[in-house]
Formats: C-alpha cells, structure tokens, sequence
C-alpha cells in the first residue's frame, strides 16, 4: 500500500486550561518523511497523537488522504486509520512471542499466512533467529525493532514514531535509524518522526516542522530551514547557536566576534550566530576559555571583553584553552533579526 497525505488544518487541543496544540496546520507529503521537532512540551507527541486518534482534536480537522478522520466531535477509530505507531516505550504485548507481536495486526484470515508475513518482517529487521522470543527475553534495540515490524508488517498508509531510538545507545540508534528508513521506503508509507534531535531530524527528514509552544514556528526542507531560519527559536532548534543585541548600521551589525551582514534598516538589530560558522584563526582579539571534545567536533568557549560564545570547529588542531586567536563569521551561519 502506498503512502497518504496527511494533512493538519488549524487543529488545536486543549487540556484543561493549558494549551498543548495552538491552531496548528501542516502538510505531511504522501511517501516522504516528515520530522516534527521541538523541545519537551512543544506539542510533538499530541500532534502525532491526535494523528493517530489517540487524542480527540477540539478544534481544526486532521484528514488522511483527503478523507476527514478527526473533527471536534467527531473521530474515525485508531484501528480503522491504517496507521503504524511505534513509540519510545516499545508498547509490545508481553505475554506474546516476537512474532505473535507482529501477527497480531495482520489481516489474513490464514494462521499460516500470518506467521510466515510475521518472520518476513522480523527476518526484514534482524530478528528472525528472535522469532520465539518473549519481549523480556530481548534487548532494548531488539524489542524496538518488533515493535518496527509489528508496525509496519500491516502495510500501514502512514507510521508514526514517537522518539522511537531516543532510549538507545548512538551506534544502535544510527543502525536501527537505517533499518526503520529502508523499511518504511519499502512500503512506500508516508512517515511522522517526533524528536527533540535536531542532528536526527536534519538526517531523516524530506520536511522538517519546528514546534514551540504547541505552534509551528517554521516548515521546510531541511537545507532551507537550517540556511534561512525564520525566527532565532527556529535557528536554535537546529543547533547550539550564539546571540548578541547589537546595532544595525550601514549594511552590517558589529559583534566583538566579527562583523555580520544585514539588508535591515539601521536601528536596534539581534544577531544570531551558528556556532559552526565561528571560524578560529590567527590573530589575538579573543581568547579561548576551554576546548573540549563533543562527538565529531570540539566545543570552544571563547571570550571578547564581558562576551562569551560557543564555537564548534574541527578536533584536535588549532587553539587551546588559554591561548589567544582571531576570529571572524561565516556568512551562511549568520542571521539578523528584529530583537523584538
């Protein structure tokens, strides 16, 4: 089965007098992936939820393939939707084996038809030996993977995962990341990832939707929401970024890191700096505070008068920690915003 647009048309959700979801609309492309980024308490996981019909919506229209599935008031059964969910929590049945799990969604009226649909799934996600397994019995990233081809084995229009690899270790994220991808492009099914990573999301994602306060703060392609960011929370979203309240004046705005280009008209200016586009070189007009590693990059606090920022740069080479440097900005990582 092939995926389904599913489509958000200024749904919101109310729980008690606090706001979860604020009139939110959204597109999610038939067959792409979509990521739904945010912090904690910005409305990810009840977005997928009411997709799901899980949560009731008390306002707006959530629609599947065109087809109106949730309304105020109104709701089409989770189990009619012909969605997949995968969840953080694994949510498998744990009184069953790994493939009386991924049997139990299937539809052929054949027991022998279903257990052998149910291993072509495990088999598709590693487990095939796991097959007879019980949930206890399996590892955290083998009971995420069950519950993978419990989701998808049912030929779902849409999957919608909830941090489903936050609880892993990174080498099996990255891993279980690929195998979820594959599989998912395999049914052809449309994909809703919820997570606060913004690495993951710039990595999964065909669209990526930034929340905030149960809003959408910016929508797009990776790429065009990482180089043009339409707000500084939707720049911070995408990664650690630096900030400073200066003056627009003549074209640009002085930072004592660097000078920033602007097209704003002359007046009070907040800049926002990635701290991947901190570039660290010769001279003396900052001095770097501490070096630390931070994955594939090294973390640099550096400092200019009373100011400090962060400065993500290659490891193992350049200044450390007391030395002094020069600095400048790297147009593509910097943006210049109205401070109110």
């Amino acid at each position: 089965m092939s995926g389904c647009e599913v489509r958000l048309d200024d749904v919101r959700r109310m729980f008690g007098a606090a706001t979860a979801v604020d009139g939110v609309s959204l597109v999610a492309p038939a067959g792409r992936v979509t990521v739904l980024l945010g912090a904690s308490g910005s409305g990810k996981s009840t977005l997928l939820r009411m997709i799901a019909g899980l949560e009731p919506v008390d306002g707006g229209r959530v629609l599947l393939g065109g087809e109106v599935v949730s309304a105020p008031g109104a709701a089409m059964p989770t189990e009619q939707r012909r969605v997949g969910l995968v969840f953080q929590d694994y949510a498998l049945f744990p009184h069953l084996t790994a493939e009386a799990n991924v049997s139990f969604g299937l539809v052929q009226p054949d027991k022998i038809a279903r257990r052998a649909e149910a291993r072509r799934w495990l088999e598709r996600v590693g487990l095939g030996a796991r097959a007879g397994a019980y949930p206890h019995e399996l590892s955290g990233g083998e009971q995420q993977r069950v519950a993978l081809a419990r989701a998808l084995a049912p030929q779902p229009r849409a999957v919608l995962l909830d941090e489903p690899f936050s609880g892993l270790d990174p080498g099996l994220r990255a891993d279980l990341r690929d195998v979820t991808l594959a599989a998912i492009a395999e049914i052809g099914a449309t994909a809703i990832f919820v997570t606060h990573d913004a690495d993951e999301a710039l990595t999964i994602a065909d669209q990526i939707v930034i929340l905030r306060a149960g809003a959408v703060v910016q929508a797009g392609p990776p790429r065009t929401v990482y180089d043009h960011p339409a707000s500084p929370e939707a720049a911070a979203a995408l990664g650690p970024v630096n900030r400073f309240a200066g003056v627009a004046a003549g074209g640009a705005v002085e930072t004592p890191f660097g000078a920033v280009a602007t097209s704003r008209a002359d007046g009070a200016a907040l800049v926002v700096v990635r701290a991947e586009a901190v570039r660290l070189g010769a001279g003396d007009t900052v001095r770097v505070l501490d070096r630390r590693p931070q994955g594939a990059l090294d973390l640099v606090r550096i400092a200019a008068g009373d100011h400090e920022w962060r400065v993500l740069t290659a490891p193992r080479t350049g200044p450390q920690a007391g030395d002094l440097c020069g600095c400048d900005i790297a147009p593509w990582g910097a943006f210049v915003f109205d401070p109110h």
